[in-house]
């Protein structure tokens, strides 16, 4: 599946959103990709993520023995990624303030895994979720996610497989351009949700 493929998936069920919002990693942006819209349709997520197990198989040497996510977001793609792989799913959840594996996870050391994530923008959650997993001792192969906002320039501690990579600006909120200031800002992402 190519790029413009990836971004029609989005734009027909209505997750490419404009205006003004203020992303997870706290920047500012003229666009939102709701990718809850998008893993509304079981068939849509499967398309999406049967192309990602692709893509991963195609540019991981070697054999992968599982998929670990960042929860919330990351659960759905990385399960249905799994699935297409034929490999456990598993998630990091936040344990005062840090992921960690729970639930009884059987991670162990020297297991290749890679990790999937549904947007990367800054990478942050990422980089964290690759942490979770380094300390269980488990060997981080790869990253991925349905699509790379950074345009490639979010460094997440390894390769980054995406099937989308585009460049979406975000600003911090002291250098807002003025038109995005002028515009009301919402905030739809859910790291800091009470």
């Amino acid at each position: 599946m190519d790029q413009e493929k990836v971004l029609k998936e989005f734009e027909k069920a209505g997750a490419l959103l404009r205006g003004h919002f203020i992303l997870s990693s706290g920047l500012h942006s003229p666009v939102f990709l709701q990718k809850a819209l998008v893993f509304m349709s079981p068939a849509r997520t499967g398309r999406l993520c049967k192309a990602l197990a692709a893509k991963i198989l195609e540019e991981v040497k070697g054999p992968v023995d599982a998929i670990v996510s960042p929860a919330v977001g990351g659960i759905i793609p990385g399960y249905e990624t799994a699935r297409y792989m034929k490999v456990p799913a598993m998630y990091v959840e936040r344990e005062q303030g840090e992921f960690v594996l729970r639930r009884g996870f059987p991670l162990k050391k020297g297991m290749r895994v890679v990790m999937v994530e549904d947007i990367v923008t800054t990478g942050l959650s990422s980089r964290e979720c690759i942490e979770a997993i380094r300390k269980t001792g488990a060997k981080v192969v790869a990253a991925a996610c349905l699509i790379d906002r950074s345009g490639g320039k979010a460094k997440v501690g390894t390769k980054l497989i995406s099937l989308a990579q585009i460049s979406i600006p975000a600003y911090p909120a002291d250098k807002l351009p003025k038109d995005l200031a002028a515009l009301p800002a919402e905030k739809p992402g859910s790291r800091h949700i009470a």
